[in-house]
């Protein structure tokens, strides 16, 4: 292949340019197909029990863990037809309620008795269906699989522009690989017990590769290189050595960055848009599986090994010439990109991405996010994961002003600047630009991709709400769990607009247990109606505040009861997948196609289901996109059949699918280290709410196909601000409930001076009592300890420039053109 190279005067690359160079970790031969591309453990990394043992702290207590339990098949019929309850009217409860004494005096205890038997000797029996729900999912991962994170802007000033604020999370996100491969990583708990780390195994390095019969997640775990995105151009270069330390300084970083920004500008934003390749990773997984085989099948060209560089990256860094100039264009440029055409060509953001991998994106004004690939990781790996590199960018800096500031490490990487050259081993510091061979057919379908990507874009619409009236510490004073009572405010917000209740998601963690992803939460109850209904209805305060605490006890019970891995939704699945398994292959143990389960025997299963998520940071089970096909075959071959092979009472119930029909999808996902998290609606007619509740603010980010947004902020800030009047003026009415040094204080003499109410205090008003409920931090993903968060904050109002010596590896194959160096 053909490689223009420039290097930099006096370069160690120019002095160790006779050296033989390495391959890239992966077979230089590119065959066309994945299964000979990658090893099956890189096809299959989700397979594995887990990561390799090595002494660490990380994954120490893994083998600990308790099973995900499968919960009695009793309760969980019970609990479908609680769910169902305020969601059906008498005639339709009456259909449930048959077909699911039907489904249990029938199909039931047998699927039940299938599902334990399909458990034995696996680490989780719903994993192997999980993973395949996502990976059997054709259509695109843009606005109904990935979400996004949108970063707190860097409270350094200096950083706060795209080069060094990109720069300073590269560094800090590779201290974070660093930790995750040495297994220095603290493990993520809970009220002291240890939660399942699997999924960081699988944060990074990864890739969703699309197959004709679905897609696979690969893997390469020897991974020293990111790939950097700019004006849908693409770049590489190496940033770790063999001993996964880091190998270039924060000045290096950023001066790679610049010559990249500075080489993408060279080309007219036009003209790259025409070769914009990652528009590709947006079309529906199938089409995109075949131009992966028009860029391998050509053994002349090298877009087979640009392919791989892209794949094996540790992550993909995309550098955007835009500023987005309010928050919800902020959201939506994380989320899906940007749509501008201009002149018939498109020059929107929306072709500056990769979404088979987990990508860093940052904006001209220093403006940063991360969107991921959602099959391996659930939101709270990359929550942990992006509140660490924000910690670590802040003590970085208090470390440049005090030699003595804590670091979050337990061990860091030698410094680059004073470590011998050679010891660096063969890596490829210098960028390189990634040349593609646009043949006819990519150009076409790259055309089509975006067309079609920006007609979904157009089709969504994004709104915010940073509600500064309270938050957290409000929300508890007055005596409720804060998530309980922000989900009690979406379901009055809905019923005020429209005035009906709908199916609402949150997802609840189970990372307790091994392998644990989460259960759904079905936040509307009987108990939220009622509140809704009574808040919308003319009565006194103090009814509506006491229809609101039933509520979201109801609501704190089933979050905890759903933390336990025994709520209804993911059980219902795995019964449903084990039928389908059973009319397929008559119920043998068959290996799964896709091989993403982790089967301590190495077996695996495949249900063949294909379905639409129910929420966007954690899909709630499937409707059952199968069912008209079983049931038109099942009709026409009754006779046939045995009993099992119709379709379960249960599942052709009306209500299943009206469960798995989720209108308003929501997740609670934050820390101080976010200003807004968020994904796409999972039905057309519904909404995607991300929120996060701090200590004195409530950040909300809402979509919806066009389902007038902006009205559903709207109503929702005016119940804030409504709720809180109620509950002050009962708390008023109630009397004081003052502390006990505040009645101590008014036994005493008036002393001299005037005293001094609290702010918003009125004459004669006491203070109410903080009577905080105990807040599980299990809806949604919860909240970290942002002990040091805020530490690392308040060290850093003083800015000092961090000297720096650049280093330049040892030169290896340079695949791709050379960037020069000289001019910086």
């Amino acid at each position: 292949m053909a490689v223009r190279t420039f290097t930099m005067p006096n370069s160690l690359d120019e002095s160790l340019a006779s050296q033989q160079p390495p391959n890239l970790h992966v077979d230089q031969s590119f065959p066309h197909n994945v299964d000979a591309t990658y090893s099956r453990s890189e096809r299959e990394p989700l397979a594995s029990h887990g990561p390799q043992r090595r002494p660490g702290i990380t994954y120490a207590a893994e083998d600990k863990l308790p099973k995900l339990p499968i919960p009695e098949l009793e309760d969980t019929c019970r609990k479908y037809q609680a769910v169902l309850a305020p969601l059906q009217n008498r005639r339709e409860q009456e259909d449930t309620a048959a077909a699911v004494h039907d489904f249990l005096k029938t199909d039931g205890p047998e699927l039940q008795a299938r599902l334990k038997k399909y458990a034995t000797g696996k680490t989780s029996y719903i994993e192997q269906f999980w993973y395949d729900s996502y990976l059997n999912f054709d259509n695109s991962v843009v606005l109904n699989l990935n979400p996004f994170f949108l970063l707190e802007d860097d409270p350094t000033p200096a950083r706060n522009n795209q080069v060094t604020r990109a720069a300073s999370l590269v560094i800090s996100s590779l201290c974070f690989v660093r930790a995750v491969r040495k297994e220095e990583l603290p493990p993520d708990t809970l009220k002291g017990t240890p939660l399942c780390m699997y999924q960081y195994s699988r944060l990074f390095s990864t890739a969703r590769i699309p197959t004709e019969n679905g897609c696979q997640i690969a893997q390469d775990s020897g991974s020293r290189h990111v790939v950097v995105l700019c004006k849908g151009q693409f770049y590489w270069f190496d940033v770790l050595d063999d001993n996964s330390d880091i190998i270039m300084t924060e000045k290096d970083m950023a001066l790679n960055l610049q010559v990249i920004v500075d080489d993408a500008e060279q080309t007219p934003i036009q003209e790259a848009a025409k070769g914009a390749l990652g528009v590709l990773s947006t079309e529906n997984r199938k089409v995109w599986a075949g131009l992966r085989d028009v860029l391998t099948r050509d053994e002349s060209s090298n877009n087979a090994e640009c392919l791989s560089i892209v794949d094996s990256a540790l992550f993909v860094l995309c550098l955007d010439y835009t500023e987005p100039r309010t928050g919800a264009e902020l959201c939506g440029n994380m989320l899906c990109g940007t749509s501008e055409v201009v002149k018939g060509v498109q020059i929107g953001t929306c072709t500056n991405r990769w979404y088979d991998k987990m990508q860093i994106i940052v904006c001209k004004n220093g403006s940063a996010g991360i969107n991921f690939e959602h099959t391996g990781v659930d939101g709270h790996t990359v929550l942990r994961m992006a509140s660490d590199v924000y910690t670590d960018t802040i003590l970085r800096f208090a470390k440049s002003i005090n030699g003595q500031a804590p670091s979050l490490w337990t061990s860091t990487s030698p410094d680059p600047s004073k470590r011998d050259p050679e010891s660096f081993g063969n890596v490829s510091t210098t960028p390189h630009k990634l040349e593609w061979d646009m043949v006819p057919e990519l150009s076409t379908a790259l055309r089509f991709a975006e067309t079609r990507l920006a007609d979904l874009i157009q089709q969504n619409e994004f709104e915010i709400l940073e509600f500064a009236g309270y938050g957290k510490n409000f929300i508890t004073s007055m005596g409720f769990s804060p998530d309980a009572f922000v989900q009690m405010a979406f379901q009055a917000a809905y019923y005020g607009l429209y005035g009906r209740v709908e199916n609402t998601y949150e997802p609840a963690m189970t990372k307790v247990f091994l392998h644990g992803r989460t259960e759904a939460i079905r936040a509307a109850t009987v108990e939220s109606t009622e509140f809704v209904k009574t808040f919308w209805a003319d009565h006194e305060a103090q009814r509506k505040v006491d229809a609101l605490k039933k509520a979201t006890q109801k609501h704190t019970a089933l979050t905890k009861e759903c933390a336990k891995a025994l709520g209804q939704d993911r059980h219902l699945y795995a019964l449903y997948c084990v039928w389908q398994r059973a009319v397929d292959e008559e119920g043998a143990e068959a290996a799964s196609s896709n091989g993403c389960s982790s089967p301590v025997d190495g077996s695996a299963s495949d249900t063949g289901v294909t379905w639409q998520r129910g929420g966007s940071i954690s899909p709630s089970p499937p409707r059952s996109p199968a069912k008209k096909s079983v049931n038109n075959t099942t009709s026409a071959s009754a006779s046939s059949r045995t009993p099992l092979q119709q379709m379960p009472s249960l599942f052709s119930d009306p209500g299943y699918d009206r469960i798995n029909t989720t209108i308003i999808s929501t997740s609670n996902c934050g820390n101080p280290a976010l200003r807004h998290f968020g994904f796409g609606p999972s039905s057309a007619d519904g909404f995607g709410i991300g929120y996060i509740i701090k200590d004195d603010s409530i950040s909300v980010c809402i979509s919806s196909k066009h389902r007038q947004t902006r009205r559903f902020v709207d109503s929702l800030e005016a119940y804030f601000v409504e709720i809180k009047r109620l509950l002050r003026s009962v708390k008023k009415g109630q009397g004081t409930g003052r502390s006990r040094v505040r009645e101590s204080e008014g036994e005493k003499k008036v002393g001299k001076g005037r005293v001094i109410k609290p702010e918003g205090q009125a004459k004669g008003e006491h203070q109410a009592p903080v009577e905080e409920e105990e807040d599980e931090g299990l809806g949604g993903y919860g909240f970290f300890d942002a002990g040091m968060l805020l530490q690392a904050l308040k060290a850093s109002q003083e800015e000092k420039e961090r000297p720096s010596d650049k280093v330049v590896g040892n030169a290896r194959r340079a695949i791709g053109k050379k960037l020069r160096l000289s001019e910086y």
